[in-house]
């Protein structure tokens, strides 16, 4: 793959999540988000929203806090999701400046919770995206700096792998899963009870926690 425009994927994966919600019935808005237990359909988009309008204000910590994200969700609590599209459409061009003047943060936030939004309400699509891709690619660093004097372990996909050594062949631990099923392991979208069924060799256990990287892993399986 060659270099990714971060910020038209951020676009085009905006444009999904737009055309994913936007037919939606109140009923279906309210369905629970598994990836994002405490919240439904309709305040995943408000925070989603929130975010990119509290970016572009300048109001944004290092650690994207629950006090933080929970203020963006109770904060449009009254709008519902046309409004709330409408509103991330007037923020399309602003937040597109500020990542060409700042960084491309806030791809990694659309594109993870675009395949939140498409589990919960069983709609698949985008998993094969270069936002996708992108993010991943993000997130393997970060899991790989979680993993300190660990032994090396290697994650393989389809068309896809990474190790944590020169020669993947001696890894202690190799995880083998589709490439999107480790993208989202990668951003803590997948339980420790999925990693284990993955495992094809070595004792996975003491590698759980670098998945966190988002949190703790989810307690039930997730699938989009």
């Amino acid at each position: 793959m060659g270099a990714v425009d971060e910020i038209e994927e951020w676009t085009r994966t905006q444009r999904r999540v737009i055309d994913l919600v936007e037919p939606l019935t109140a009923e279906q808005a309210a369905v629970r988000v598994p990836a994002c237990p405490d919240w439904t359909v309709r305040d995943l988009l408000a925070h989603m929203v929130g975010l990119g309008a509290d970016v572009v204000a300048g109001d944004e910590p290092d650690d994207h806090n629950e006090r933080w994200t929970g203020r963006q969700v109770e904060s449009r609590r009254d709008r519902d999701v046309a409004a709330l599209v409408a509103e991330w459409r007037e923020l399309t061009g602003p937040l597109r400046d500020w990542m060409r003047r700042y960084n491309t943060r806030p791809l990694g936030d659309v594109v993870i919770h675009e395949q939140d939004l498409r589990g919960a309400l069983g709609v698949p699509g985008g998993q094969d995206s270069a936002g996708v891709a992108a993010v991943r690619d993000r997130f393997t660093g970060r899991f790989a700096a979680r993993l300190g004097d660990r032994p090396p372990i290697a994650l393989v996909g389809e068309t896809w792998s990474w190790a944590s050594t020169r020669e993947p062949g001696a890894a202690a631990v190799v995880v083998r899963a589709p490439d999107f099923d480790l993208a989202r392991a990668l951003v803590t979208r997948r339980s420790a009870a999925q990693l284990r069924g993955w495992t094809e060799r070595g004792d996975i256990e003491p590698y759980l926690d670098a998945f966190a990287v988002l949190g703790p892993l989810p307690v039930n399986d997730l699938r989009e």
